[in-house]
């Protein structure tokens, strides 16, 4: 930015740039007269200081020179406008600053404008669609210089093209709808917190409609119905039958339709945020992000609402996040980009504006609308569709077909026994207490696998209390996760439930029973499981209320499908005032998942397993409006991407290491962790 000159307004500047017939200036227009509700706004149009039909470069130098550089100081623009009638220069013409200054144009956000703008905007229409809309704006006049100005733009956006620095990204000829939609990505822009503090309260203006619906359908049937055709779906499936901490007594069922609805992506410091046709990039951290736009209560749930989730956004925050947190890029199995296959983002996530939520333990159905006092035709027609399809019962839930895929794991067992050794080693030089090792199984289905069919035949298998099921553009994550990173309700409790110790279970009752008291007894279970309770103990008491943190349930045995799990439970408050996002960043990722010391557990990791995690070890759950979340430990669980016509699988496993680990009994647990996704597969470990 330009220095500011004494006492002058200080404008936020907004270029709105694209090639001819992108919709520019009508998208400019629209959006001055929408920000106009709260503040002044002047605006700039560029075609009128292009000096002629060969005027581009020459237009945006006069452009940057004489009126965006003194509107970036505070002071008066004066500029020449150009007589397209006389092809010469006109009249001089005065642009004031403003609390807003939008400019409007091609080259609007060229390389010597963007020094002096705070928002870049780029649209990207169909070339088609531009020279007809072009064509019909301007008429014959333009026709026969239609050609002569576009090869201008491509020898300029060849050399310049503001698109990888655009803050905003819209789809152009997308209808009225967007530049309401571009206010409100403006908002979630940094730099227009403080000036648009007025549509950020707006935003936060809203309430949570719940209409109760007396009829309780299989969750598989109504996600079938309502969102299988979604291209972001989200499913917090408590698909556990039995769960005596009431943790299975919600599922969530949503996707990013409607006027609210938004995906969210972050990968590579940016978190890219899609609401209709426009997307924003926020650079910066993701925990930083998540700070912005989740822990303040924007809504409150009705009274006689039971359910944990007031909308909100759902989905994964994967393990490379770590660097966020304590580990440093290279460390924690973390991996330059270009060596992940497949480029599933660091995270994803859907906010719903709309949602359906199934409450087991009273046999009804919830349907959760967002309203911020406008009418939303949309939003009754859904609830109109929902309502239908809960009273109904939904499409039939039995999964398709699923093909036995061949998996190949990334260690052999000799591998994985010399890292297990390389492990111990590091325990006894006193560099860690524990290393949580891992692998992964891959397989490659040459034709395309139905993601919604494997989960729920996942969850058949192995029905566990955190399952979830999360559909995105080119890729799925199924899971049957039965481990709580981390819940924070909108009271400030915090709970954390880490899983260590696992044996596999018996079809013979008297063997079953048997391998559950070994795991009770067990003195190199109970060791690892207080350790990480030690360091989740640590974790939580960052931001709690300094003698809040308890442990309330230590080295209990939890009984799922295919599994016994020795599990505690850790509680704490949240000091007031406290960042939610900091808290959650504070534990993550899941100390169950890397072993104490964390951060230099993780460096170790890094070096012992040599390659990318992805989705596994991170987070999955959501994060509520009233500013709750709950999160899962990503485990048990496969990653479906598309793949060159088929698809690829990724399943991640591990266990952890201590000072007596034997390394054949734990290359055994990695098997029985595996056994659960793998059989409701109908295939085995690949020995």
């Amino acid at each position: 930015m330009a220095p500011k000159a004494a006492n002058a307004v200080v404008p936020l500047i907004i270029a709105v740039d694209g090639r001819s017939g992108a919709g520019k200036t009508t998208l400019a227009v629209e959006l001055a007269a929408l920000l106009r509700e709260h503040h002044t706004v002047s605006l700039f149009h560029l075609e009128d200081i292009y000096p002629g039909w060969e005027g581009l470069a020459d237009g945006m130098e006069r452009y940057v020179r004489t009126v965006l550089t003194p509107l970036a100081s505070g002071r008066p623009a004066q500029w020449t406008a150009w007589d397209w009638t006389a092809n010469d220069d006109g009249d001089t013409r005065l642009t004031q600053p403003a609390d807003i200054v939008v400019v409007e144009g091609v080259g609007a956000a060229c390389a010597a404008a963007r020094k002096l703008l705070d928002v870049v905007v780029w649209i990207e229409a169909d070339d088609n669609l531009r020279r007809t809309s072009a064509l019909t704006r301007d008429g014959d006049t333009y026709a026969p210089f239609w050609q002569r100005w576009s090869d201008q733009e491509e020898r300029w956006l060849a050399a310049d093209s503001p698109v990888p620095h655009a803050d905003l990204l819209v789809q152009g000829h997308r209808g009225n709808a967007v530049p309401d939609q571009l206010r409100r990505a403006l908002t979630g822009l940094p730099q227009c917190e403080s000036l648009m503090s007025m549509e950020r309260a707006a935003r936060r203006g809203l309430t949570l409609q719940v209409e109760l619906v007396d009829a309780f359908p299989e969750a598989a049937a109504v996600f079938r119905e309502l969102y299988a055709g979604s291209g972001c779906a989200a499913w917090l499936d408590s698909s556990a039958a039995e769960d005596p901490e009431g943790r299975s007594r919600f599922s969530i069922l949503a996707d990013d339709g409607g006027r609210f609805g938004q995906t969210v992506r972050h990968a590579e410091g940016r978190t890219l945020v899609t609401g209709g046709a426009v997307t924003a990039r926020v650079s910066g951290p993701f925990f930083r992000w998540l700070d912005g736009v989740w822990g303040r209560r924007a809504v409150r749930s009705p009274a006689d609402y039971p359910g944990p989730f007031a909308l909100g956004w759902l989905g994964y925050l994967g393990y490379r996040l770590q660097r966020e947190t304590g580990g440093r890029p290279g460390q924690g199995g973390d991996v330059p980009p270009a060596e992940m296959p497949g480029q599933v983002p660091d995270a994803s996530l859907l906010f719903a504006g709309r949602a359906v939520v199934l409450d087991h333990l009273e046999q009804r159905t919830h349907l959760l609308t967002l309203h911020d006092g406008s009418r939303d035709p949309e939003a009754d027609a859904w609830l109109d569709r929902a309502r239908g399809v809960v009273l109904s019962g939904g499409s039939p839930a039995a999964p398709g077909p699923v093909p036995a895929p061949r998996f190949t794991v990334r260690d052999t067992r000799e591998e994985y026994l010399a890292k297990i050794r390389a492990a111990k080693a590091e325990i006894t030089d006193g560099n860690s207490y524990e290393v949580c090792l891992t692998t992964a199984l891959t397989a490659a289905a040459e034709a395309p696998l139905e993601p919604l069919d494997v989960y729920l035949s996942l969850r058949a298998a192995n029905p566990a209390p955190f399952a979830h099921y999360f559909a995105f553009p080119g890729f799925a994550v199924a899971s049957t996760s039965p481990e709580r990173f981390l819940r924070l309700d909108p009271a400030g409790r915090m709970r954390a439930e880490p899983i260590k110790g696992t044996r596999r279970r018996s079809a013979d009752l008297e063997e079953d029973a048997a391998l559950k008291a070994d795991l009770r007894t067990s003195t190199k279970d109970r060791a690892e499981n207080i350790m990480i309770v030690d360091l989740l103990r640590n974790d939580l008491s960052h931001l709690a209320i300094p003698g809040s943190v308890t442990v309330s349930r230590l080295c209990d045995i939890e009984t799922y499908a295919t599994v016994h799990q020795m599990v505690s439970t850790i509680d704490a408050r949240l000091r007031p005032g406290s960042s939610r996002a900091e808290a959650v960043a504070a534990a993550f990722p899941a100390g169950s998942m890397t072993g104490a010391p964390k951060i230099s557990t993780m460096a170790i990791l890094n070096r012992l397993e040599g390659a990318p995690r992805g989705v596994y070890s991170g987070a999955a759950g959501y994060f509520s409006l009233d500013g709750a979340a709950d999160l899962a430990v990503v485990i048990r669980t496969l990653v479906l991407e598309d793949d060159d016509g088929g698809t690829r699988l990724t399943l991640g496993v591990g266990g952890a290491i201590t000072a007596d680990s034997d390394p054949a009994e734990e290359w055994e647990e990695v098997r029985t962790k595996a056994f659960g996704v793998l059989s409701a597969l109908g295939t085995a470990f690949p020995d």
